[in-house]
């Protein structure tokens, strides 16, 4: 028994029409030039009806036959649905191309408005998520935001650590001038020794400096073994959401605009110190409002429930910062960290080196030896220089002048000058 082939099925409806005489007025203004818009103001009627009738042109008895807008048949729907789940893979122009294949000449649009439907549902699917609460000490969510932000004189782009305890709420945030793996590390640190204890796990997502390699398909993640290393020290498990899935950390989303709109808005510092005291400040005020989801006070719900879960810290202090960049000295003998520029011995410009980055210190190495170690420092834009690595370029004062004594009864003694006089304009015209 043959099967039947799904088609597009054209099927014809009466609809009533305008009167007869109208229908020959707006063919017979046609015919004389007139245009459609024009025609549809002399008649009174709208625009499309009477670009309509000039295209249709079948009148019987006072009713107008013309098609209907096209669509599929029940057997044709079916076989578009089933290739839009399945080697479509989700995209209705390639089901309309498929379905060309198969002998259905359906247009886009007719197979757009079949899958419609599905596509909303698995919109549905992908954008529902089902809210899970942790319990208290089990997990503190982290995640980085960017923001301008005017410093000084200059605008700045400040990239926020916010970190949140996913049970009680409490937040955390930290300004930093860049994303990197030490970046990283120390804001995490930092928002332990702020909660005054470890939680279980983080949670964060798949920065470079986090993850190396994230399989979807295996559902397994490779993290940076720096990071990795960092976890081992504080005893922490690291977490990474799912490539695409950022509503997983979306305690830590939330905070990350919370803290942009909230915590700075407009705002302005006269220093990048201002600006991380200003944090300060507002993380104890945020600590203490109402939480729009828990319905209680972050502080309370910590100290109630959170903060006796929280596991030690460790009792030696660890290094978080490792880092080492290569730098090429300047001609102004300065190398560049993180828009903080150091100095360096002068006779090393336009030489390599290589700057190691830690938590308090920077310390410049030419080859095997050290030639330069500089306190750190946050504020963008500065220049931490040590005077003697300028020695040999620097001017050096002009010493001061003896004064000469002036013979008694000498011809300058007369004039009320004397030799110091003409020997200091001598030094200033030499100058």
């Amino acid at each position: 028994m043959a099967t039947e082939t799904p088609s597009v099925a054209p099927p014809r409806a009466e609809v009533p029409m305008v009167d007869a005489e109208v229908v020959r007025q707006i063919r017979e203004l046609h015919r004389g030039g007139w245009g459609a818009k024009r025609i549809a103001r002399e008649l009174e009627v709208a625009r499309n009806t009477v670009r309509r009738y000039l295209r249709l042109r079948t009148v019987e008895a006072g009713i107008q036959i013309r098609p209907r807008a096209r669509q599929l048949d029940a057997p044709a729907r079916a076989e578009a649905l089933r290739l839009f789940d399945g080697p479509a893979e989700h995209n209705a122009v390639v089901v309309t191309q498929l379905l060309r294949e198969r002998g259905v000449a359906a247009t886009e649009r007719v197979v757009q408005k079949v899958v419609a439907p599905r596509r909303r549902e698995l919109r549905a699917l992908q954008l529902a998520t089902v809210r899970y609460e942790t319990a208290p000490g089990h997990q503190m969510q982290v995640d980085f935001g960017q923001k301008r932000v005017r410093i000084g004189e200059r605008t700045v782009v400040v990239h926020l650590l916010v970190a949140v305890l996913s049970y009680s709420r409490r937040i955390f945030v930290k300004a930093f001038l860049a994303e990197r793996g030490d970046d990283w590390r120390e804001g995490i640190a930092e928002a332990f020794r702020h909660f005054g204890g470890v939680p279980r796990t983080v949670l964060g997502d798949n920065a470079r400096a986090l993850v190396v390699r994230h399989d979807r398909g295996a559902q397994t993640v490779v993290f940076h073994p720096a990071y990795l290393a960092f976890c081992r020290d504080w005893d922490v498990v690291p977490r990474a959401c799912g490539p695409y899935r950022a509503r997983t950390k979306g305690k830590t989303e939330s905070g990350v605009k919370y803290v942009k709109r909230n915590a700075l808005a407009g705002r302005s510092f006269p220093s990048f110190a201002a600006l991380g005291a200003h944090l300060v400040q507002w993380m104890r005020e945020a600590d203490q409002r109402v939480h729009g989801t828990t319905f209680e006070v972050p502080r309370v719900r910590f100290e109630r429930e959170e903060g006796a879960r929280l596991r030690p810290l460790p009792a030696r202090t660890l290094v978080v910062r490792e880092r080492r960049l290569r730098r090429r000295v300047a001609l102004d003998a300065m190398v560049d960290v993180d828009t903080v520029r150091y100095s360096v011995p002068h006779q090393l410009v336009r030489a390599h080196v290589e700057v190691h980055v830690g938590d308090h210190a920077v310390s410049i190495y030419h080859g095997p030896h050290l030639i330069a170690t500089h306190a750190r420092r946050w504020e963008p834009h500065t220049h931490v220089i040590e005077a003697t690595h300028f020695h040999g370029l620097w001017r050096q004062p002009p010493r001061e002048l003896e004064e000469p004594t002036t013979p008694a009864g000498s011809p300058l003694a007369a004039l009320g000058r004397s030799l110091h006089d003409y020997a200091v304009a001598v030094a200033e015209v030499g100058g």
